[in-house]
This record gives structure tokens, sequence and C-alpha cells, in this order.
């Protein structure tokens, strides 16, 4: 389901930061859940609570949420061109409260703990040392407008980093250990900048994880991850259209250290169809009509996404009147009501008319009277009361 965010930290839309910071603090305190522990209530609204300050914090990420909504950052679909990195994905909640109350890395998120609650984060792993999430991954997928109706399933190649098979991810040649970090000590960090604006920050020698390897993985070269090219299919769902996104769970880039791999979303750009366009649920197709059958009535053939059906067209039928077909329409993408055909009825003028025909028609114009054409005769005096003789 869709979420409000800024419901959920109970601010107006033009929140400024600050605004948006005392509402997390004061909310994020509450709902902590070192602090309601065992409460798993609690800990979802903490949870929700970090989502939707992640995001409104993050310009380009309120920019997004504004106009598409949070599915756009929760994917509109399980199961699953061009492929960009980023988008999706939320940081970690304690990261995000570490941060906000203990400032740019320094040891205060600890101290704050300690003070709120009576102690530390108990049995929590420094997010430092943790193993990071793998980035997720954008494709866009081209599909046919019938593929886009009945559903499909379409294979992807990727080209993103995978775990290594030879190490499993560990970085390390098999049967070889890690050993503690020489440049941190095995705590991950290292301080940087000098006096009292001294900061820590992740150790480049391991990466933050506190270990390095005694003998690394010549097929990775210890990083853990190995650059391929991936083939991932991708079930469509039925009645998607373009922006529809899906995501893949877990087929994004791999994670380091030890930490998960993020998502693939794949964006739906529907082609252009010679018969049919779509709008909402409603399939539209235009279907042209001699003048004799719109002026008699009759019964013309009309495709539609199931094959060709037989239409009758009523007497009188005027140039882009919309006919109905029920139930001919696209299938709803989250179930309910199927959608409707609509037929666009285009009177068509004949052209290369023989002497005959231009010699009958003008006989049939002479009979015609003011009854006959009152779209026409009422334009007419319309013109008369405006511009009169």
């Amino acid at each position: 389901m869709a979420k409000d965010y800024y419901q959920i930290l109970g601010v107006s839309k033009t929140a400024t930061e600050s605004e948006l910071k005392k509402a997390y603090r004061k909310l994020a305190v509450k709902y902590h859940p070192d602090k309601n522990q065992g409460d798993k209530t609690a800990e979802e609204k903490f949870k929700e609570i970090s989502e939707a300050y992640d995001v409104l914090s993050d310009p380009k990420k309120r920019a997004q949420y504004d106009q598409f909504g949070s599915d756009y950052f929760q994917g509109a679909g399980r199961g699953a061109g061009g492929f960009s990195q980023g988008g999706g994905g939320f940081r970690d909640p304690m990261d995000i409260f570490s941060q906000m109350f203990g400032g740019a890395g320094g040891g205060g998120g600890q101290e704050i703990f300690e003070q709120m609650f009576g102690g530390g984060r108990r049995g929590r792993k420094n997010p430092r040392t943790a193993g990071q999430r793998g980035s997720d991954l954008q494709y866009e997928l081209e599909i046919s407008f019938s593929d886009a109706i009945f559903g499909a399933a379409k294979r992807i190649r990727l080209s993103k980093h995978d775990i290594c098979g030879n190490c499993s991810g560990t970085g390390a040649a098999p049967g070889s250990t890690k050993v503690t970090c020489s440049r941190c000590g095995g705590s991950g960090q290292i301080m940087t900048g000098g006096g009292f604006f001294q900061q820590p920050v992740p150790c480049t020698q391991c990466g933050g994880s506190g270990m390095t390897n005694s003998n690394p993985c010549k097929n990775c070269s210890g990083t853990g991850r190995v650059s391929v090219n991936k083939e991932v299919l991708i079930q469509i769902p039925p009645g998607v259209d373009t922006g529809s996104k899906l995501r893949i769970a877990r087929e994004g880039e791999a994670g380091t250290n030890g930490g998960e791999p993020g998502n693939l979303y794949v964006f739906i750009k529907v082609l252009p169809d010679e018969l049919f366009t779509r709008k909402g649920s409603d399939i539209i197709c235009e279907v042209p009509v001699d003048f004799a059958t719109a002026a008699l009535g009759g019964i013309i053939e009309v495709p539609t996404i199931a094959g060709i059906t037989r239409l009758r067209i009523p007497e009188k039928t005027q140039n882009g009147v919309m006919l109905r077909i029920k139930g001919k329409g696209a299938p709803a993408l989250k179930g309910g009501t199927r959608g409707d055909q609509l037929v666009k009825i285009i009177v068509e003028t004949p052209a290369g008319l023989s002497a005959k025909q231009k010699e009958l028609l003008t006989e049939f114009q002479r009979t015609l009277e003011l009854a006959n054409m009152p779209k026409k005769t009422d334009y007419e005096n319309k013109l008369r009361q405006r511009f009169p003789q």
C-alpha cells in the first residue's frame, strides 16, 4: 500500500529541513527498539519513521516521492534496454539514528543511547564493520502492447557484480583465513582531520570490516565480487503499462563483507501499436466507416485484443463518436474490473469519385432539407447572428 511519508512524520508537505529533523528526532526516540524491547509494533513504527525521513530529507528522493509516491521506492511488483546503478533501497534505520544523534561518525551516538536508555546498543553490530548491502540496479524493458495486456516472460542480460564463486564472497583464497587489519587494529575505522575536527571514517585497507585477507582470492583479487553478464528471467504480469515498475529481489549488485545483494528494478516501456492505444484500463481503436453506413447504420468488423468482433453501428452516427464494447479492455494490474474497448468512428469522405458518382451525389445533396443537417443549420444560424448582413 502507498505510504504518506509526511503524515508518518506528522509534518506538512512544505516542511523545511529543520522541521523534518525535529519531527524525526522526537518520533525516533519514542519508538526506538531499545526503548521498546519486545514490542514489534514499535519496531515497525521505528522502521517506517526512518524510511520516511530517509526519503524526505534527500531533495532528490523527495522530488521523486512528490511526483510518483512511495511505490517508486517500494516496488510495484515482484518477479521482474540499458541499465543504471542506484535507486531504490533505504539506509539502515540504526545508521540514520546514529548519524542524527551521534554526529558525523563520532562517538556521541553511544553516549546518546546511554543517556536515553540507560545503556548501549546491546548486541548490535557496528554498522561500519558489518557487511554492506549491494546497490540496486535499474533496467528499462521495452515490450509490445500485446505483452503488456496478456503478460509475458522475458529474459534480459545484465552486466553487474556477483558473488565470487571461488571464495563464496569472502575474498580469501579457499583454505586461508582472515587476519586483523594492521592499519585500524580491527576497529574498521581510522581517524581523519586534526585536533577538534577529527572524525572516524571506514578504514581504506580493510574496507571497514576490520579484517584483511592473508591470502586474497585470485579470482576476485580479494574483493569477494566478480563482474558477470547474467541472464535474468522477468515475469511480466498482465495489465502493466508504461511507467510500471517491477522489483526482482536480490538481483542487484552483490554486497560486500557478506552483505546482502541489492534489488533489480525493471521499468516498463510499452511500444506503440498500429491498431490500439490505451487510456487507463480502456483500450481505444479508430475504425473508418463509409458515409452510407454511418448514415443508415449497419454492422462493421472491429479489432479487439482477443480478435475480430462484429459491432452494430446505429443510424445517424457522427464522425468521432465513441462506441463501447464492455470488458474488452486491459486487465487491472492489482485486481478489479477489466476495462472496456472504445471504438472511435471515423466517417471517411470518399475520394476519386467518377463523373457518375459525382452526379448522383450532387442530386442527393439537392434533396437534403434543413432537418437532415441540424448541426450545419445551427452553425449557419449562429454565423448570421454574429455577422448580420
